[in-house]
């Protein structure tokens, strides 16, 4: 069909930063092509869902996502993507009104699933097995928000208990530095600022091109116009010395770290197959505290999992409470079909898993409170964000991580400006100001 009058696209994007980094470039690639982006307003001829199934619960609220647009907008094509239709894919083309299944890898094809749908109107089902997954599918976009997402890695190679992952991303592999350096050097000359580093264990970036991660991130230090990189997690054991010192001395990167330890018990990391114990992730955040006091660390944490006895809980706890960390990423376990996991014969039923993930999301809030209290009255640089339509107020992050609302000015949008901190909110937000305006960058 010809570009004109070509039917216009609305995006579900479910589960990590990764996925909204996709999301992103699937509409840009279908735009490219003539397929426009869906207004708000809009009723579509098009949809893509693209899933996650990191836990039993994205999987439901995919299956919901992908039957209420099916409801909405009954003439529209419905395209499912991402973890859930590479894992399952049998099964959501099942669904009735669900045309296209698109796997992890033939995802950024989606235009030529596209065409050929409106030349022939059949479904099409197309799935990579995992263990030949080999094409990393570059991706760096905002979509419609200030800070960019640059993919740097794909897949991973560890098979922890629990995970899917492996199943749904296959191995690793990585982009190289020349290409994602190149694509940075595209964000500065579009004006962006700040860019989020992505992928599945961007630690193990560049198993497939010969290079390191701190290869990568000094490469990208020097991308001029580029003011902020957050790297959006590591795992404990493949975050070096090396790297930590490095973005402490470093040109633009921002002293926040998210790195997942899912228990703080040795006897449950032991059980997951987590390639570290809890003696490293201290030493970690010891490392990081020495050299980056400011710093912000976030945390991944699971509860619930087998064999986490009480026992195990709370000595996960209590190592975790004595942790100079920030926030706690908390999810309670979820059974996957076909993990390991499966074998632990120690269960923990639902009501206790809940109980546990109250007691861990108190226990972040007392620590995420006592951080940001530290930085009232004082004045820190933040990147204000795109405000939400009509919206009085604008909101950014510190360097450090804290998220602060300032009353909306159009042209302190994606411009890093000194703000000083006045007041904690109950969401842990902060009300704060912009001082000297002035020396705007």
């Amino acid at each position: 069909m010809s570009n004109i009058g070509k039917p216009s696209v609305k995006f579900e994007t479910l589960g990590c930063k990764l996925n909204f980094s996709e999301t992103a470039t699937l509409g840009k690639l279908l735009s490219e092509s003539g397929y426009p982006t869906a207004t708000a307003d809009e009723v579509p001829g098009i949809c893509v869902v693209n899933t996650c199934s990191v836990t039993e619960l994205a999987d439901k609220k995919g299956r919901q996502h992908i039957r209420s647009l099916i409801k909405r907008y009954p003439d529209a094509l419905i395209i499912v993507t991402g973890c859930y239709a590479q894992l399952k894919p049998t099964t959501l083309a099942a669904i009735p009104g669900v045309h296209i299944v698109l796997g992890n890898e033939q995802k950024l094809d989606i235009v030529r699933y596209v065409d050929r749908w409106f030349a022939q109107h059949q479904p099409q089902v197309s799935v990579t097995p995992h263990n030949d997954i080999r094409r990393f599918s570059p991706s760096c976009e905002c979509g419609d928000r200030t800070r960019y997402f640059l993919k740097v890695q794909d897949g991973c190679d560890y098979f922890c208990s629990y995970c899917t992952i492996p199943m749904a991303r296959g191995r690793s592999r990585s982009g190289t530095i020349e290409s994602l350096v190149a694509q940075a050097r595209e964000v500065a000359a579009a004006g962006g600022k700040e860019i989020v580093i992505t992928g599945v264990n961007i630690g193990d970036y560049g198993k497939n091109t010969g290079e390191r991660f701190l290869d990568l991130i000094q490469a990208l230090d020097g991308v001029e116009g580029i003011e902020r990189y957050r790297i959006s997690s590591l795992e404990p054991d493949l975050l070096t010395d090396e790297i930590i010192a490095f973005c402490a001395r470093s040109r633009a990167f921002m002293p926040h770290f998210h790195i997942p330890l899912q228990s703080g018990s040795d006897e449950v990391l032991h059980l997951m197959r987590r390639h570290y114990d809890r003696s490293l992730f201290a030493e970690k955040i010891a490392r990081i505290r020495q050299v980056m006091p400011d710093a912000f660390v976030g945390v991944d944490v699971m509860v619930g999992t087998r064999g986490e006895t009480p026992e195990c809980f709370e000595d996960s706890l209590q190592f975790i409470a004595g942790l100079d960390v920030q926030h706690l990423h908390v999810f309670p376990y979820s059974e996957r079909p076909g993990t390991m996991a499966l074998r632990i014969p120690y269960i923990v039923d639902q009501k206790t898993k809940q109980e546990r993930v109250a007691q861990m999301m108190a226990l972040s809030d007392e620590h995420e409170r006592a951080f940001i209290e530290r930085y009232v009255d004082t004045v820190r640089p933040v990147l204000m964000e795109q405000p939400h339509e009509g919206s009085a107020v604008m909101h950014g992050f510190t360097d450090n991580y804290i998220r602060v609302n300032v009353p909306h000015c159009a042209r302190l949008v994606n411009k890093v400006v000194p703000v000083r901190l006045l007041k904690i909110n109950p969401d842990l937000s902060v009300d704060a100001e912009v001082v000297a305006e002035e020396t705007q960058q």
